[in-house]
């Protein structure tokens, strides 16, 4: 059962081949006999699996249900999930239980989807391999010596060993195209208030999007329909028609414009990379698509931008984290102000640390100006280079990123390094555009991703355009060796 997609499994439940029961059981053998070699979950809730999986049967035996009635996922523990633990991967709230679900935890709940556990990520999403995480770096199914990616490395190693059909991530700079780029999976970054962030613990509110990752694109087209939506209860959320998104993914691409931003060939991208998204290229001219090249000129500025702005707005979330409330407490403090520093310098790991320091100082009186606002005004250049492109083209097409999965270690000691592995990510955040990345073949045995960016809420072209290439190949359906 475990080879097959959610689409498989769908129709594999309304068959009678097997029962909820069956496949989440199935899932949970598969997590106690492999993760040891991983590390992708950090919890595993297995008695609430279990009993969601018997209602989703009883569901179905009399005709009810929803989409995913049945079908075991994992959720990034950056998800607030009621009566589990929510980590978010730091020693900082290694023992909060959140008291209520999150939107997204809703939604996927009230379309029958069986949570059997929360998984690994860098701390406070805050990190591009996995490694920051207080419970441990997680290690890639595919070369256990190589990072999954970050900070959704959790849900992108579970879904690449096949531990789960599917799970959710979330994206602030890269962080579900990344680590399925690096692990040869599917995920999709929504446009920026597709998909509600309540209850999704906030690490930069304006870049930050929840959003799913599994095999195929035709899962991800299942799974954001059950996840978009309107949410009165966050601000940011879009109020806006849901599509059917599984309903044109066969579409034909002929009369489909592509473009190729030459900022994205050209130094810095590994050699073996490009040859092999040129590859997919070909395969996608094949297919009815006309290609141009188009400039986006600021995309260079996008990695220093981004860290100005994502860390101001994280040293400002992250200042509820001061033990008075919720969350690690130092012991024996001597007074509230010995309280918060120990708290929050034994909460908080290097990474969030550093990030915290860098946008507490380009908020300062003095340097506001110089550094925070006018990253601001370069990011809105950023945003007006994409809508000039897609004035031209529908689809934006590149690498997700430089090279094919790094070592374990091998990163940690340079972080301006580390920042760059999101170089060809980060300009969509902050842009607020969809985009997909989708296996395209491997770079000495490790898997490498093709990323595909659209114009605001056409999530349905880039599922379109991301199914018919999978049609043609067969990257997404390879299987790290030992997880078979």
């Amino acid at each position: 059962m475990h080879k097959k997609t959610i689409a498989q499994l769908v129709a594999g439940l309304r068959s009678g081949e097997f029962t909820s029961i069956e496949l989440t059981r199935a899932c949970l053998e598969r997590i106690r006999r492999l993760d040891s070699k991983l590390n992708a979950f950090i919890t595993v809730s297995e008695e609430q699996a279990l009993a969601a999986a018997q209602a989703a049967d009883s569901a179905r035996a009399v005709g009810q249900g929803g989409a995913l009635t049945g079908i075991p996922i994992a959720h990034k523990d950056i998800f607030c999930t009621r009566g589990v633990k929510t980590t978010c991967g730091s020693r900082m709230l290694d023992n909060f239980i959140a008291p209520y679900d999150a939107h997204v935890v809703e939604r996927l709940k009230a379309a029958g989807a069986v949570m059997v556990g929360k998984t690994n990520m860098d701390e406070f999403a805050m990190g591009s391999s996995n490694e920051t995480s207080f419970f441990g770096p997680v290690r890639n199914p595919w070369v256990d010596t190589a990072v999954p990616g970050g900070s959704s490395g959790g849900s992108a190693a579970a879904v690449a060993a096949r531990l789960v059909p599917a799970a959710t991530g979330t994206d602030t700079g890269g962080s579900i195209r990344q680590p399925a780029a690096l692990c040869g999976i599917s995920g999709l970054k929504p446009t920026y208030g597709r998909v509600s962030r309540y209850g999704m613990i906030a690490f930069a509110s304006s870049l930050d999007q929840g959003g799913p990752m599994a095999r195929t694109v035709e899962d991800l087209a299942w799974l954001i329909e059950a996840m978009a939506g309107f949410d009165p209860r966050d601000s940011t959320c879009v109020e806006r028609p849901v599509p059917r998104y599984a309903a044109g993914i066969d579409a034909p691409l002929t009369g489909l414009t592509i473009g190729l931003p030459k900022e994205y060939f050209g130094e810095g991208l590994s050699p073996a990379v490009g040859d092999l998204i040129q590859a997919a290229i070909d395969v996608l001219h094949r297919l009815g698509a006309q290609i141009k090249e188009i400039s986006l000129p600021n995309s260079r500025l996008a990695v220093p931008v981004y860290y100005v702005i994502a860390p101001a707005e994280a040293s400002s979330n992250l200042s509820r984290y001061d033990g008075a409330r919720y969350g690690y407490r130092c012991s024996q403090p001597r007074d509230l102000e010995d309280m918060y520093e120990r708290t929050r310098s034994e909460g908080f790991g290097a990474e969030v640390k550093r990030r915290i320091m860098v946008g507490t100082y380009v908020l300062s009186a003095g340097y506001y100006d110089a550094y925070y606002l006018k990253a601001q005004q370069v990011r809105r250049m950023i945003r007006d280079d994409f809508i000039r492109a897609f004035e031209e083209v529908d689809v934006i097409m590149g690498p997700t990123a430089p090279t094919a999965a790094f070592d374990l270690g091998e990163k940690t000691s340079d972080p301006v390094q580390m920042y760059l592995s999101d170089i060809y990510t980060i300009a969509v955040n902050l842009a607020g555009l969809p985009a997909l990345s989708i296996p395209t073949g491997f770079a000495a045995g490790r898997p490498v991703g093709l990323q595909l960016i659209g114009n605001f809420f056409a999530e349905e072209r880039l599922l379109n355009v991301g199914h018919r290439y999978q049609q043609e190949t067969d990257w997404h359906a390879r299987i790290p060796p030992g997880y078979e």
